[in-house]
């Protein structure tokens, strides 16, 4: 394979960055496409055809762009259409999943909450995590309204401030250690949401273990490229600023109509 090939990664928008940002830093040489389907924003309140169908449309674009490796930067794609993604195309693909794993077995208090999307929760995939864990109380939380607020640059609006408050109090109350982010879009609220966690309990989101399992599966498929500087492309089908905002203003947007 040729290993100067780029990493692709698509998301229900800008979320996905945040799965973007610990792959580019973990393997600076890659070059990467990012592609944020913010015109479909949110994938968790659609059915699940519709977010296989978006999840189709969008690795046929990353393809076409000869993609060596696909991200699929977004939990509700991932729970809900990577298994059809992976059985129709040769091409790897990651998923992210709720990091309920590393939150369960670190919990002193048995008592784990999760905060993702209404499509996430209600996955087969998630029931199954849930399954797998059943001696731990896990506190489901559907974030409604987050990622629109995201997506609209509304991140520290006080409609924000007032749903999270909203979201978070019956985990706070449930006395939880540990809070899992179920949604790429959520650790750019960290800041805020440490401000109103008690300071003991720890948040966790997938990005590391993400970026730490694409290197595995590129050494294994001998696809790891070996420039000391990657090259990296955004491409959005809605407003080009709130992508440029979440990445500092430092690379060029383009805006497509897809």
């Amino acid at each position: 394979m040729n290993t100067k090939l780029p990493i692709g990664l698509f998301d229900s928008g800008v979320g996905g960055t945040s799965i973007w940002r610990e792959i580019a830093t973990l393997l600076p040489g890659e070059d990467t496409i990012y592609l944020a389907d913010s015109k479909n924003a949110p994938y968790g309140e659609k059915t699940r055809d519709e977010i296989v169908a978006l999840s189709i449309k969008n690795t046929e674009f990353l393809l076409n762009q000869n993609c060596k490796l696909i991200v699929v930067a977004c939990n509700t794609a991932t729970t809900n259409a990577i298994e059809i993604l992976r059985a129709r195309y040769q091409v790897p693909f990651i998923g992210i999943e709720p990091a309920i794993k590393p939150a369960v077995h670190n919990s002193t208090k048995q008592t784990v909450g999760v905060l993702a999307t209404k499509g996430t929760l209600a996955s087969e995939l998630f029931s199954k995590a849930v399954e797998t864990y059943s001696q731990t109380k896990i506190i489901e939380q559907v974030g409604r309204g987050l990622v629109r607020l995201i997506e609209n640059g509304q991140m520290e609006s006080d409609e924000m401030t007032n749903l999270l408050h909203t979201y978070l109090q019956p985990m706070i109350d449930a006395d939880i250690d540990y809070l899992v982010l179920g949604c790429t879009h959520y650790p750019y609220l960290i800041p805020q949401i440490k401000k109103i966690l008690p300071p003991h309990v720890q948040v966790i989101d997938s990005g590391v273990p993400v970026a730490k399992h694409t290197k595995k599966v590129l050494t294994e498929i001998r696809a790891l490229s070996t420039s000391l500087k990657g090259h990296h492309r955004f491409v959005t089908n809605s407003n080009p600023q709130v992508l440029s905002n979440l990445l500092n203003n430092e690379y060029e947007i383009e805006a497509i109509d897809f």
